[in-house]
């Protein structure tokens, strides 16, 4: 594949020529957005069993982190302030040292069936207070440390995006068969050599039993 490469003469430098290309922000856009939780968002946050976190390191290196649970698995602990749980995961910790370095943080949560979503930026910490903690335990197991989010803004994102992806739509789900499995695909990535169809279905089942297994 043919390296790309950019044309300086089309690069877009700076907030007014991008601001040129577009008709003016709708009013209800800009007040929209609030320093707080309302009913609504409350009862969104609620709803939602998966969020996406995005975070930056010591070096504006952007990260984006999908954190998923039963519904309401985000606590709402006052109309300004946000505990996400860390659950098990592969111990790369990115988001967790990206908010040591860069505390500031967004938030898209979705709800299934929903073609809105709720967006919240806000400032991060990491906590490992026990009284919380039991809150948010599972199967009886504790996380090891939740995530603080400090609200700065909150506001609903429109539907467009959703609707042209089709992405709640049955219609448009693509069979899970037609890609090779994830253990597959990474070791290509990674130029392992390929291995007999008996061991790949071997590391397939021992990917699935750690799900099992460190699911919480």
């Amino acid at each position: 594949m043919t390296a790309y490469e950019i044309d300086p003469a089309h690069v877009i430098a700076d907030e007014q020529a991008l601001r040129s290309l577009f008709d003016p922000t709708h009013d209800l856009a800009v007040r929209k957005c609030l320093p707080h939780l309302g009913p609504h968002a409350q009862e969104f946050i609620r709803r939602s069993p998966f969020v996406c976190i995005g975070t930056q390191d010591g070096k504006g290196r952007a990260d984006v982190s999908p954190r998923g649970d039963p519904a309401g698995f985000v606590r709402v602990l006052d109309d300004r302030t946000l505990a996400i749980p860390d659950r098990p995961g592969n111990n790369r910790l990115d988001t967790l040292a990206n908010i040591l370095a860069n505390p500031f943080v967004g938030l898209l949560f979705m709800v299934p069936g929903f073609d809105d979503t709720l967006r919240i930026n806000g400032r991060a910490t990491l906590t490992r207070d026990p009284a919380l903690l039991d809150t948010m335990e599972v199967d009886g197991r504790r996380p090891k440390l939740a995530i603080i989010i400090d609200i700065a803004e909150v506001f609903f994102h429109c539907a467009k995006a959703f609707r042209r992806a089709g992405l709640w739509n049955p219609a448009h789900h693509q069979p899970r068969s037609d890609m090779p499995s994830l253990v597959k695909m990474i070791l290509d990535d990674i130029g392992e050599p390929p291995v007999a169809e008996g061991e790949q279905r071997t590391k397939d089942a021992e990917l699935e039993e750690d799900y099992r297994r460190t699911m919480y």
